[in-house]
């Protein structure tokens, strides 16, 4: 790797990548991988003193704290989970217009007395006088979940780490409330959940980010001015 070089960290599967392929092939700057198919390595056509670097989009948010790439697509949302202090550590400079989530607060539907945050709280102290334990809060997003709680009042809980299906964990019995992401709200019906009325955490969606961690030389500097003004046309 060139030391020299901008590299650009772009998601590696699923509709992340499409999205960010068809972005960039649409702005005249397609992106090209390096030996096979499967390779991990890429270069973006028109774009002089760049790397493509496919790696998971969490993967792209860690590069991005420890600037180990200069610029990376991936959601807001895996971004300020990743950073307490994402805002002194990245600017995001372009939203892309897909990638689209809302980071939620739900309970179960026939909680009929907890509709906000203060309720939430409420019925925390109550489960914990009558069951003698906090109350469970499944999730992925636990440090979002820890800040937004906090700010909002509510101590009375501990989390419980998600590996799968978290909008399954209340109806399985291994937690009681979750805080998930959503699109249409249709998952959590299915699953007799509720979102809190006050329970968005961040309306997130994939961002072109750059940090400010990594050596930005000329020639990187340069390749972000121009990929940067190749997408702005396409995102008005």
């Amino acid at each position: 790797m060139n030391g020299e070089l901008l590299i650009l960290g772009v998601p590696s599967k699923g509709r992340l990548m499409e999205d960010t392929l068809a972005l960039f092939a649409r702005c005249g700057l397609p992106i090209e991988k390096l030996g096979n198919e499967r390779g991990y390595r890429g270069r973006i056509r028109g774009v002089i003193g760049a790397e493509v670097a496919f790696l998971s989009a969490s993967e792209i948010a860690r590069h991005l704290q420890r600037g180990e790439v200069h610029l990376g697509v991936t959601g807001e949302d895996l971004i300020r989970e990743q950073m307490a202090d994402a805002d002194e550590r990245i600017s995001l400079m372009l939203p892309l217009g897909f990638g689209m989530a809302d980071v939620v607060v739900a309970v179960p539907q026939c909680w009929l007395d907890v509709s906000t945050m203060a309720d939430l709280e409420e019925a925390a102290q109550l489960f914990y006088r009558v069951h003698g334990r906090r109350f469970r809060v499944a999730t992925k997003y636990m440090n979002l979940t820890r800040r937004f709680f906090r700010a909002r009042g509510v101590s009375s809980y501990r989390i419980v780490e998600s590996l799968g299906a978290t909008e399954a964990t209340p109806a399985a019995g291994t937690a009681e409330a979750i805080v998930d992401i959503t699109t249409t709200g249709a998952t959590l019906a299915a699953n007799h959940l509720k979102v809190l009325k006050d329970g968005l955490i961040l309306k997130s969606q994939a961002n072109l980010a750059a940090t400010r961690a990594a050596l930005w030389s000329k020639a990187a500097l340069a390749a972000s001015h121009t990929i940067t003004e190749a997408l702005r046309p396409q995102l008005r």
